[in-house]
């Protein structure tokens, strides 16, 4: 493994790192496939042109620690305090606010989907998984993203597998 030359992070396409003199391999790649973005790295999207990009809490996490993207958390936070009353239900919906916030950015950047993951304590409950990401899609409603250009990423257990057919029933799509 090793990080880009101006990324502090490091980006990983279709499961492979890729360094600045690898662009050539990555576009020579996305004329077979489509190329994915897994971080959570505005900068590093734009930069190597996604078709369509993923994130986990962990990127997510990473991301957020940086100075640029520090107005998509204080935009959360001010956003999960109006919303819920306690503790716990404001530190939730700021964890879900910051996701979509992410992905909103990224959809302005990649011409495809965004993939956004339900938090994975919940693997095993169907119930607070549809729950969940119910709150994810109308989170991305808010902010006017169709649920068409958003996959829910959902753990391959017993109940997400169940979980995933309840909400591509309703037109949600998942990813597993």
């Amino acid at each position: 493994m090793f990080l880009s030359p101006d990324s502090k992070y490091g980006t990983w396409f279709f499961g492979f790192m890729i360094e600045q003199s690898g662009m050539d391999q990555l576009s020579e790649l996305s004329k077979y496939t489509i190329v994915v973005a897994d971080t959570g790295d505005i900068n590093s999207i734009k930069k190597y042109t996604p078709t369509d990009a993923t994130t986990n809490p962990s990127l997510l996490y990473q991301a957020a620690q940086m100075p640029e993207y520090k107005h998509l958390v204080e935009d959360a936070v001010a956003y999960g305090k109006k919303h819920a009353e306690t503790k716990e239900a404001q530190l939730d919906l700021v964890l879900d606010k910051l996701a979509v916030n992410f992905g909103c950015e990224i959809l302005s950047i990649v011409p495809g989907l965004v993939s956004t993951e339900v938090d994975a304590r919940l693997s095993f409950d169907t119930e607070a998984t549809l729950k969940k990401a119910r709150t994810l899609i109308k989170l991305y409603g808010e902010k006017g993203i169709s649920k068409d250009r958003v996959l829910i990423k959902l753990a391959s257990t017993w109940e997400g597998i169940q979980a995933g057919k309840i909400l591509e029933a309703e037109g949600i799509h998942v990813n597993m």
